[in-house]
């Protein structure tokens, strides 16, 4: 099956290099899709921008694909299960959730000239970036991607509550899955409130598991594909 791996704030498609041989091997196609405005030098780019290469990646898969979010780019994952809710065989969530209709998708650190630069590592202090070492926050903030403006500040628009049927597995690195099971319980994650078939899966790790976890997240996603 092809996975497509869509990685969140500040990062390229590189972000999956650990977990692609792993999935290769474990028999899938992964398939890192290049975020316009993420690696791509353009400034300019907006988040119907990011949402039309995910869509293409989507229709360029020979059947039906596993779609892998993480952080912010869980909405943009979701979108992709809205927009083609028979061409989505499931959602992976890792380290966040879908925003809602007309929320927007990721205005959550100040913007200069036009990007969100990477914040640094202050709000990140805790279980996010526990297990990243030294070296690691330098060579993550060293190539940190500032994100355009019209990607940040862009609005999430569903329209089709097909989506609900797309099953989803939430990975939970830095929170639990109790934690999840009890935002979603509590209103916070309306959309996922109204998915039909929602698992959890726990993974030891801070926010980025693609860089410290890539085996056992590969493991994970490799499950999902299977159903």
């Amino acid at each position: 099956m092809d996975i497509l791996l869509i990685a969140g704030l500040w990062l390229d498609a590189s972000a999956w290099d650990g977990v692609v041989p792993e999935l290769a091997a474990l028999g899938h196609r992964p398939v890192p899709v290049d975020l316009p405005g993420q690696g791509d030098g353009s400034g300019s780019a907006t988040l119907d921008d990011q949402v039309a290469a995910v869509l293409a990646a989507v229709d360029a898969a020979p059947g039906k694909c596993l779609v892998v979010g993480h952080s912010a780019a869980c909405s943009l994952a979701w979108l992709a299960a809205d927009a083609r809710p028979r061409r989505v065989a499931g959602v992976v969530l890792v380290g966040g959730f879908p925003a809602g209709d007309g929320q927007p998708y990721a205005d959550f650190f100040e913007h200069r000239d036009g990007v969100m630069p990477f914040p640094g590592w202050d709000p990140f202090e805790g279980p996010d970036s526990a297990d990243l070492d030294e070296r690691a926050r330098e060579r993550f903030a060293a190539a940190a991607i500032p994100v355009p403006e019209g990607v940040g500040k862009g609005v999430v628009r569903l329209t089709d509550d097909r989506r609900f049927d797309v099953p989803v597995l939430v990975v939970c690195p830095e929170f639990t899955p109790d934690q999840a099971r009890g935002w979603i319980a509590a209103g916070d994650v309306p959309e996922l409130a109204r998915a039909r078939h929602v698992g959890f899966a726990d993974l030891d790790s801070g926010h980025w598991p693609m860089t410290t976890r890539p085996v056992e997240l590969a493991r994970l996603v490799a499950g999902a594909a299977r159903g």
